[in-house]
């Protein structure tokens, strides 16, 4: 009999085409008698280097493409970085599956090997993260920050080039790539509270598919879809989009569900972090429900003056 092909979009970056292979390579394994095509995408946030993305739209700029290979059925699923998937999707698509989370750290790159609090005052690090800046700042004031944007790879060679002395990846970027030896240190979650849904995947399709909703569950992760969950009700609540410095990060610890966020101003004023705690919640709805009490407490918090 022959196997089963299906479609799946894809950015065709380095990471992106990394990630989306070993989870198409897991999800083989998981069910046999499949097989894959890989559709490449270039989005408007490929198309658009050299500028921050908030100030060319958002996030949602790596979707849009993507997305309309799902509307015009020229793809079964895609597979995201959920860290770039907004809160709110068309209500026509839905993430079937949430995999096992990577290393939601941030990661240190500097331009020999010392660490972000042995950097010589003054150093440059590049980011175009609002979040990781505003972080940045509060361990090293002295640093100068500057916007630089980019895949992994080019953002490692500026700064071997020295362009900038220092840049901040994602650890599970890293990871994925296998240049974990490019890093000079993890920063800790207390020393930089990471990105919504940073080191997970995301995995959507259309809702009329039944077929490829049930190939999906297979490789569904109820820890991560319920901790990821409680992030992204965050960011629906604060309305959080790359104008905004926020972050958010869920553990399961001892049976609880561990929320931790930060928000603050566009002009990374007025800085608020929150934390709470409850039982383990059993279901996606009760952890984003979870993360809209906490997102809605932040934004209440940070007044809109200073």
């Amino acid at each position: 009999m022959k196997a089963r092909t299906f479609i799946v979009a894809t950015r065709k970056s380095e990471l992106a085409l990394a990630q989306c292979r070993a989870y198409l390579r897991e999800l083989a394994l998981a069910v046999p008698g499949v097989q894959f095509e890989e559709l490449h995408v270039v989005t408007t946030g490929d198309r658009i280097t050299d500028r921050p993305l908030s100030e060319v739209g958002g996030k949602g700029l790596f979707l849009k493409e993507i997305e309309e290979a799902l509307f015009e059925r020229r793809a079964h699923f895609a597979v995201h970085s959920l860290k770039d998937v907004p809160p709110e999707l068309h209500p026509e698509l839905a993430l079937g599956c949430i995999p096992r989370r990577e290393d939601a750290r941030d990661a240190v790159v500097t331009f020999d090997g010392r660490s972000l609090m042995e950097l010589p005052e003054g150093a440059k690090l590049g980011t175009s993260s609002l979040r990781r800046a505003l972080q940045v700042r509060l361990l090293r004031p002295d640093l100068e920050i500057v916007s630089i944007r980019g895949n992994v790879g080019t953002r490692i060679r500026k700064v071997r080039e020295r362009q900038v002395d220092a840049t901040i990846l994602a650890q599970a970027g890293a990871n994925r790539l296998g240049v974990t030896h490019e890093l000079a240190h993890t920063l800790s979650v207390e020393e930089c509270l990471p990105a919504v849904g940073q080191g997970a995947l995301a995995v959507e399709y259309r809702v009329d598919d039944g077929e490829v909703r049930e190939l999906l569950r297979a490789l569904n992760d109820q820890e991560t879809d319920v901790t990821t969950a409680a992030e992204r009700g965050v960011l629906s609540a604060v309305e959080g989009d790359c104008k905004t410095p926020v972050a958010a990060y869920a553990v399961r610890e001892q049976g609880e569900l561990w929320l931790r966020a930060l928000l603050a101003r566009p002009d990374q004023t007025g800085l608020v972090r929150l934390s709470a705690r409850r039982n383990f919640p059993t279901n996606f709805e009760e952890a984003s429900a979870f993360g809209l009490e906490l997102g809605r407490e932040l934004r209440a918090q940070l007044s809109p003056t200073a």
